[in-house]
């Protein structure tokens, strides 16, 4: 059982930066009032927030925290669980989630999300939705039972008597079921590849008995192909070797021709200029008796004799450079021999590298089938190996298969159970065990408010019902009024439900404007009836309007706006 002994909040919605605390054991019975705004139902979005992280209201998260203070947004509550001290700590600005079990911090290690499982699986044993539909009776944005989902009325029916296990269970069957699926499908792709791999190894064995002995031959006249053509290419190779040595012998003896020939032509050039002076000389003196520069008259001797020299080194050097044109010409003739000769040892050259390129190839071609020729020597050599892997082959294969049908028999097994534990299996079965008491006790409590109809529930959470006056209503055809009777009783057996079973067994019943919508003054009375003489084992906090219900609660507890703060006034 859950006994919840306490709330606090502060800076929660309009509540103020001091703690606003609220005694859930204190009294059987409290009657809640205020203004509207004043936070009445402050308490309801605070209880479901530090509990499930979500108000109860549709009110955004950033939106609890109070507009003044912006900060310090905190909730605590305080229950027991199987004589467990709980304290669980919610606070936004900063964000805080901190559950206490006997004072020391449960998992402080644990992230919040897997902090809120265990608080919900482990601990509570409830979720929101079923939480509010046995705890809470709202009027706003509360759904109530009969206006859920089927899925959502299974869920909450299933949290009450303890079967969300079997969910849990087909969840987990479900999934094996996956991974068995998958297993078969991997050991389906296993036999098909052993099968392929018996099929390679057979005709691999084939293969070296009927083929190993022509490839080999096939191989062996290849390398001898192969040999011929290099023993040819390296006597290319010697006849361009001694070219080249000829060649080279040759061009060592117009070696030099190029530096000569360009020291020729210098000399070539220095005599050019001596002729070129000489000549302006011998004119000079040939056409000149006096002086152009000083005007005086040039002796005759002298210009005899200087005509004379001029005449006889002109004669001298124009045989000089006779000669020397033909050296040049010898020159220039060694020259081109000379590169000649180098052309033809770099095509020579070249001849022998193309060869040697050839040579190598066929080297390695040949080292290519001597190593093919090895491993199928290799592989004839060890056939029994080759059969043991074959028969490896086959062993695996005959263990997949195996595997394979253990697979399929427990995944047959498992869809067994999962049929058991689905909606419509052994969970039905318990539900409709518990029907005719639910259906009993919804009819219960609605006569005790002077409600003569016969409400049922059937399997599929559809309701059936009957009535003196109308043959065919449906809980949607009733007045507000009505409907809210309909909705208190399926709460008050809810309850029942839970204490039978003790899965969310609670001392908490919190009502939100109950008497302030729907119910008659006769409807009111009846109900203040059943909370104050029917509903013993919880305390109520009735949250309303009306300020003449005060004589009819054992405690009142009035909320009023204090310069801009919801603050509680007992």
């Amino acid at each position: 059982m859950i006994n919840f002994k306490k709330i606090r909040y502060k800076n929660f919605l309009s509540t103020g930066n001091h703690f606003t605390e609220i005694d859930f054991q204190q009294h059987h019975t409290n009657l809640i009032i205020g203004t509207n705004g004043a936070g009445k139902s402050t308490m309801l979005d605070a209880l479901t927030f530090g509990l499930f992280n979500k108000p109860f209201r549709k009110i955004n998260k950033p939106q609890l925290v109070n507009t003044t203070n912006e900060r310090e947004c905190v909730v605590e509550i305080e229950f027991t669980v199987n004589n467990k001290e709980y304290l669980v700590r919610r606070g936004i600005k900063p964000n805080v989630f901190d559950i206490e079990v006997n004072g020391v911090p449960l998992h402080k290690e644990a992230d919040d999300r897997s902090n809120q499982r265990i608080l919900e699986e482990n601990i509570l044993k409830v979720n929101y939705k079923s939480f509010t539909q046995i705890v809470i009776l709202g009027s706003s944005t509360f759904v109530p039972f009969m206006q859920l989902t089927t899925s959502n009325r299974r869920e909450v029916i299933e949290d009450l008597l303890d079967i969300r296990i079997f969910s849990a269970m087909n969840g987990l069957i479900k999934d094996q079921i996956r991974v068995r699926r998958d297993q078969v499908k991997s050991l389906e792709l296993k036999k098909d590849t052993l099968k392929d791999k018996m099929k390679m190894q057979q005709n691999f064995i084939e293969e070296l008995e009927n083929r190993g002995n022509a490839n080999i031959d096939s191989n062996n006249e290849k390398i001898s192909k192969l040999d011929e053509e290099l023993v040819a290419y390296m006597k290319q190779n010697a006849v361009l070797e001694e070219d080249i040595h000829r060649y080279t012998k040759e061009q060592e003896e117009v070696t030099g021709a190029a530096d000569k020939l360009s020291k020729l032509n210098n000399l070539k050039g220095k005599l050019s200029q001596k002729v070129s002076t000489i000549t302006k000389e011998h004119k000079f003196f040939t056409e000149n008796t006096v002086c152009p520069t000083c005007t005086q008259e040039i002796e005759e001797e002298f210009r005899v004799n200087r005509i004379s020299d001029a005449q006889n080194k002109a004669k001298e050097l124009k045989d000089g450079y006779a000669e020397l044109e033909k050296t040049i010409k010898s020159e220039q003739e060694r020259e081109r021999q000379f590169i000649a000769l180098s052309q033809e040892i770099t095509k020579l050259t070249h001849g022998i590298s193309q060869n040697n390129t050839r040579i190598s190839l066929n080297q390695r071609q040949i080292r290519d089938l001597e190593h093919e020729i090895q491993t199928i020597t290799s592989n004839l050599q060890n056939r029994n190996t080759e059969h043991e892997k074959l028969e490896e082959f086959r062993e695996n294969l005959q263990k997949t298969i195996e595997d394979l049908s253990d697979k399929k028999q427990e995944i047959v097994h498992y869809d067994f159970a999962y049929s058991l534990l689905k909606d419509d299996g052994v969970k039905t079965k318990i539900i409709k065990k518990y029907l005719p008491f639910i259906n009993q006790q919804v009819n219960r409590y609605l006569q005790m408010m002077d409600f003569y109809i016969n409400f049922k529930l059937d399997g599929e959470f559809n309701e059936t019902v009957e009535s003196p006056i109308h043959e065919h209503f449906s809980y949607s055809s009733f007045s507000e009024g009505e409907k809210m009777r309909i909705d208190l009783s399926l709460l008050f057996t809810w309850r029942e439900v839970a204490r039978l079973k003790n899965s969310v067994n609670t001392n908490l019943l919190i009502m939100d404007e109950v008497f302030d919508s729907s119910l008659d003054g006769f409807g009111t009375e009846e109900f203040l009836k059943i909370i104050r003489y029917v509903i013993k084992d919880a305390n109520i906090f009735v949250i309303s309007h009306k300020s003449d219900l005060h004589d009819k609660f054992e405690s009142v507890i009035r909320f009023d706006k204090v310069k801009g703060f919801s603050t509680m006034v007992s």
